[in-house]
């Protein structure tokens, strides 16, 4: 029989090469899955499509019910005509909070007939909350709109908060973002005065 130590040292070479094989499969596999990930939305001229994940084509959405800041009851059917750019959110999501004052300086900006920002708050206090934040937070441009059961995020099964949707005058999705965005940089305003230069003709 050998001695003891010797018989740890009797497969160097196997102990080194299982680590490495494990090392190179693990860099194949992370390669493939990059791989097969979409490229970025493009727009006509080949930069990325803003903030958003363009959908391939107008997807029709379900219509939904909320309320405004005095408790009258409104539906997206009430905003056919406008492109919206509908925000769901809330005053405890940190996300949330950190995007509203750009949200609120793209209404100023290109707030008017053809166009609105439409935050759809899912805070269960509802106009409390919405209007105590909107105080402290300067929000000035911005509607009160709220849906404090929720029913929104279920009827268009949002994955989380915030996520925001831009939508053309016919009630269709066009893209969607979960997550926050500077609502107010050069390329986001770029595609939506894109939408609002095409008249819906998709």
């Amino acid at each position: 029989m050998p001695p003891a130590h010797k018989r740890y040292n009797r497969y160097p070479m196997k102990r080194f090469l299982l680590p490495l094989f494990l090392v190179v499969a693990l860099g194949l596999l992370l390669y493939l899955l990059v791989s097969r990930l979409p490229d970025a939305p493009k727009r006509p001229g080949g930069s990325p499509a803003g903030p958003f994940g363009m959908l391939e084509a107008p997807q029709e959405l379900p219509d939904f019910g909320f309320v405004d800041a005095d408790g009258r009851s409104l539906s997206l059917a009430d905003f056919r005509g406008k492109v919206l750019l509908l925000n769901i959110w809330a005053t405890w999501c940190p996300p949330c909070r950190q995007e509203m004052p750009s949200l609120d300086r793209l209404q100023e900006k290109l707030g008017g007939e053809g166009f609105m920002v439409l935050p759809l708050s899912t805070d269960r206090n509802g106009l409390v909350s919405v209007a105590a934040f909107y105080r402290n937070a300067g929000i000035r441009s911005l509607g009160i709109y709220l849906d404090p059961k929720d029913a929104v995020s279920s009827t268009l099964r949002v994955p989380g908060l915030p996520t925001t949707f831009l939508i053309d005058r016919q009630g269709r999705a066009l893209g969607v973002r979960v997550g926050p965005a500077e609502w107010d940089s050069p390329d986001s305003v770029e595609m939506i005065r894109q939408e609002l230069a095409s008249g819906g003709r998709r």
